[in-house]
């Protein structure tokens, strides 16, 4: 699985002009799912997502996960980060995995998440959604499990 997470001061999700999910300070993470993925997978990212340190100490250090500053964590499927852009100038997704195997491993990502950390809030699987962000700091995170 693949996890493309942003540190945030707000971020929402709107779906048909609603807005289905929003949070203040916290995570912006964007969740892809892979052919090879399953549940192990998705509990070890949700797990690297909340103990991931960065957020700032008292020393300005990126030392404190999520967890630690009780921020918001909104989850955004997008199986386009699971592309293939090796060649050419057109993605393929062929290394992303079906839509029910995603859509069922989100919604595992969700559960956990959800088991674990107070202010979780998600994008809608296979939905048009446009994402509102600030990023601070900017500080943007690559994770794979």
């Amino acid at each position: 699985m693949i996890a493309l997470l942003q540190r945030v001061t707000e971020a929402r999700v709107t779906v048909a002009g609603e807005i289905i999910g929003s949070i203040g300070p916290g995570v912006l993470a964007f969740i892809a799912v892979q052919p090879q993925d399953d549940e192990a997978s998705a509990r070890r990212l949700i797990e690297r997502i909340l103990g991931y340190r960065m957020f700032a100490d008292e020393t300005g250090r990126m030392n404190r996960a999520l967890r630690e500053v009780e921020g918001g964590l909104l989850l955004v499927p997008q199986f386009t980060l699971a592309a293939d852009t090796r060649k050419g100038t057109r993605a393929s997704f062929t290394s992303a995995a079906p839509p029910a195997q995603g859509e069922q491993l989100f919604a595992t990502c969700v559960s956990l998440a959800s088991a674990q950390h107070a202010q979780v809030q998600t994008g809608r699987f296979g939905a048009d959604m446009q994402v509102a962000l600030i990023n601070d700091g900017p500080v943007t995170f690559w994770l794979e499990a």
